[in-house]
């Protein structure tokens, strides 16, 4: 047991789960520059979507919501952070209490609602950081991190109105594509209403198009896009948006977001029946994030895949890598590992 296993057991998991990730995130980016002096992470770069990332290993949406710590986050060892998910809307999101942890099972449920402080404030924090700590967004030689931004739909805008959607999302696509090193169109998350419709490919493909020609006149350059989607696609709508990616020229793809199931847990399944909707995070995710995975890189095997779901250790990251992803990304796994994690796993990485 690690000291902040102990940590975690005797002190984090007696503190209301948001409330602990609010102040460890806090201690973090405080702690930014003694851990920039203290810990060394061995290269191990990585070229994906025309990008140079200093080593495969990503922060995924939802731990940074708002680019308050991207350079904090990299210094533990992270290679890129993929901020949001932005809506073009601020959004306080669901009621407290939203976030949970099994840790029997080393998993979270989440029902967040992409709560958030909207396109317009994330875009600002970008374009300050831009030109405090990078000179231009893609001036990346190997050493600071590739920036994503995830954008996904306001709630108050009814899934059903096409032409609102597609406006909603391109507004946030105008605002955060000059600072963003790649986008990504969250179609995925269980905790807005609706959302998961817009992966059926004659609502994707359009979006797709939208944020794409939105992005690229923001920014005036070709931004790599991404789609993020669910791991409870039938295999056959996998492969359709497979298809699709490939069709468009998608720069990306990134398996799989959170899950709605409650399959394989440990956890007795009154405690959990009793935490209520959300999504589910955690090792649990692995076996179907790998299949989901490997379906995509046979139909798409000249896209970049993003392997994200129930990465715990450097073996789940070199399995993910070794099934076809370019690169991997994680959240339940740092949360339950602690500051020193990212930099264990990407030294247990290929060089």
């Amino acid at each position: 047991m690690t000291a902040y296993d102990a940590l975690f057991a005797r002190v984090l998991t007696r503190v209301d789960p948001e409330r602990a990730h609010e102040l460890g995130f806090r201690a973090i980016r405080a702690g930014r520059r003694v851990v920039e002096r203290a810990v060394t992470v061995p290269p191990a770069p990585v070229s994906a979507m025309g990008l140079a990332f200093p080593n495969p290993l990503g922060v995924a949406a939802g731990f940074d919501k708002n680019a308050v710590g991207i350079d904090a986050l990299a210094a533990l060892g992270f290679g890129f952070v993929e901020v949001g998910t932005v809506t073009a809307l601020p959004q306080p999101g669901n009621p407290r209490p939203r976030l949970f942890r099994l840790p029997r099972d080393r998993a979270i449920v989440n029902r967040m609602g992409f709560n958030n402080d909207g396109a317009e404030a994330v875009a600002r924090r970008l374009a300050d950081r831009a030109r405090h700590v990078v000179p231009t967004p893609l001036d990346h030689r190997g050493t600071l991190p590739i920036v994503g931004v995830n954008i996904g739909k306001s709630k108050v805008v009814p899934e059903a109105d096409v032409a609102a959607v597609l406006a909603d999302y391109a507004s946030s696509a105008r605002l955060l594509a000059p600072y963003a090193d790649y986008l990504v169109v969250n179609v995925s998350s269980p905790n807005t209403p609706g959302l998961r419709s817009l992966q059926a490919v004659d609502r994707l493909a359009p979006l797709l198009d939208e944020v794409r020609r939105v992005a690229t006149d923001a920014a005036g350059r070709s931004v790599p896009l991404c789609v993020k989607i669910a791991p409870d696609l039938a295999d056959d709508d996998v492969v359709a948006v497979a298809r699709l990616a490939v069709a468009q020229g998608l720069d990306g793809i990134i398996a799989t977001n959170t899950t709605i199931s409650r399959d394989g847990l440990v956890t007795d399944p009154g405690e959990v029946e009793a935490l209520g909707a959300g999504g589910l995070s955690g090792p649990v995710l692995r076996r179907r994030a790998l299949d989901v995975l490997k379906i995509l890189r046979a139909e798409a095997p000249a896209t970049a895949l993003i392997g994200v779901g129930g990465i715990s250790t450097a073996e789940d990251a070199r399995e993910r890598l070794e099934a076809g992803a370019d690169l991997v990304q994680a959240y339940t796994g740092f949360v339950y590992g602690g500051p020193l994690w990212p930099r264990r796993v990407v030294r247990g990485l290929p060089a």
